[in-house]
This record gives C-alpha cells, sequence and structure tokens, in this order.
C-alpha cells in the first residue's frame, strides 16, 4: 500500500460519523475485555491489555470507556463467552486478505465471512493461505508536521527498541517487533507524541495492485462490510491502493 494511500486511510477512519465511531469503540471494548480475561486488568503485567489500550487511545476512545471496559471484564457483568477466530482468503484478482473476528456463535460468523468473500469477487480460504505473506510487527503512526523534529522522533524510536521509522510524505512509521510494542509507545507518548494509529498488525511483505475498475470496486466493497460486521475486529490486506 502506498504512503499516502495509507494516510488517507487513517485519516478516512478519523472521520467516521459518530453513529460508527460507537462501533468501533465497542469493538475496541470487546478486545480490552478479552485481554483481560487472558492476562487480568493490571496493564502493568498484561502486555497485551497495555497494547489494546494504546490502540483504543490513538482511536480518540474516552479514558472512562477504557475503565468501563476493564471493570466489566474483570466483574461478574463478565459474561460474554466471545472466541478469536481468524479467517484467511483471496480478494478480487489475489489481494491476500487476513480477517480476525470475536464470536459468540462461530457457524454465524464463518457463514457471513464466507458469504461477503464469495459476493464480492473472493474466496475464503484455509488457515495459513496467506498468513506467510504478512508479518507481525508493532505500527504506530505520527502526522509529520512542522513542530516534529524527524530527527529527534528517530532517536526516542530507535532508543526505545523500535526496529524502523519510516518517513512519508504526511507521516512517520515507526515498526517495531510485537514484544517491543509497549515499550516503544509508552516512550514516545511520555516524549509528547501524539500518535494517528498505534497497534500490532499484520504487514504486508509484498503488495497486489488492481488495474480492473470493477476488481476495485468490488475490493473497496469487501473491506467496507467487513468493517461493518459486528463480529469483525481488524482487517489486514496487501492491496496496493492509487492514491
Amino acid at each position: 500500500m502506498s504512503g499516502h494511500s495509507k494516510w488517507n486511510n487513517i485519516r478516512h477512519k478519523k472521520e467516521k460519523t459518530d453513529a460508527q465511531k460507537g462501533k468501533i469503540f465497542t469493538k475496541l471494548g470487546k478486545e480490552i475485555a478479552m485481554a483481560v480475561k487472558a492476562g487480568g486488568p493490571d496493564p502493568n503485567t498484561n502486555s497485551r491489555l497495555k497494547d489494546a489500550i494504546a490502540k483504543a487511545k490513538a482511536n480518540n476512545m474516552p479514558n472512562d470507556n477504557i475503565m468501563r471496559s476493564i471493570k466489566k471484564a474483570s466483574g461478574d457483568q463478565a459474561d460474554d463467552n466471545y472466541e478469536e477466530i481468524v479467517y484467511e482468503g483471496y480478494g478480487p484478482g489475489g489481494v491476500a486478505v487476513i480477517v480476525e473476528t470475536l464470536t459468540d456463535n462461530r457457524n454465524r460468523t464463518a457463514g457471513d465471512i464466507r458469504h461477503l468473500f464469495d459476493k464480492f469477487g473472493g474466496n475464503l480460504g484455509t488457515t495459513g493461505c496467506v498468513s506467510f505473506m504478512f508479518d507481525k510487527r508493532g505500527q504506530i503512526i505520527i502526522e509529520k508536521t512542522e513542530k516534529t523534529d524527524e530527527d529527534s522522533l528517530m532517536m526516542t524510536a530507535l532508543e526505545a527498541g523500535a526496529l524502523d521509522v519510516v518517513a512519508e510524505d504526511e507521516y512517520y512509521e515507526i515498526i517495531t517487533d510485537p514484544m517491543d510494542f509497549s515499550v516503544v509507545a509508552e516512550t514516545l507518548e511520555k516524549a509528547g507524541y501524539k500518535f494517528e494509529n498505534a497497534e500490532v498488525a499484520m504487514l504486508p511483505k509484498t503488495t497486489t495492485k488492481l488495474t480492473n475498475e470493477d476488481m476495485i470496486v468490488n475490493m473497496e466493497k469487501l473491506i467496507e462490510r467487513l468493517e461493518d460486521h459486528d463480529d469483525v475486529q481488524n482487517i489486514y490486506h496487501n492491496w496496493e491502493q492509487d492514491d
């Protein structure tokens, strides 16, 4: 995915309507709850929870919502029985797609995801069919402004353990090992940097470009419909979009 189109996608997600933001916050709350159930309510001893909180903050989720999600998951109200299921497949033109879900009904979710792939010219594959095309990495996006000193940012990030800092036209992309993501994010946050996006994600090793207009439209619709699905938490793909 080209640098400019990646930035456009990030800004687009930030500019969602209030109703859409509510759905995003609900999904982030589920992610926080799963982290609490897996490792407890203290982010200092639960790295998965710390990562989920960093992602929630980068998406402008209010602290009250974050604390409410943690409290609910660690208290008597924690009665949701969700399981994590990852689907892999190909979109139009052979674009590799990974869909991470949290569901309380795996049959419903599997049927819905398969239907969306089929409807928009793709096909759902087996576990591992595309994941080898991606690297699991921590990713932090910071907007490039006149106030941001590139050398200072790079030094702070690399000294904290970042693998790489990439300067694009409109933003900086900090890449980390998943195990070092929390430390790097916390260090940059304490240094005063504001994140446009921060998460442990599946980053594509190579990209696929679509030139057929129908395929482009179908790929856009596939991503959009997957994002709207209540059970879908994250979508990763290797589509190289035009600006």
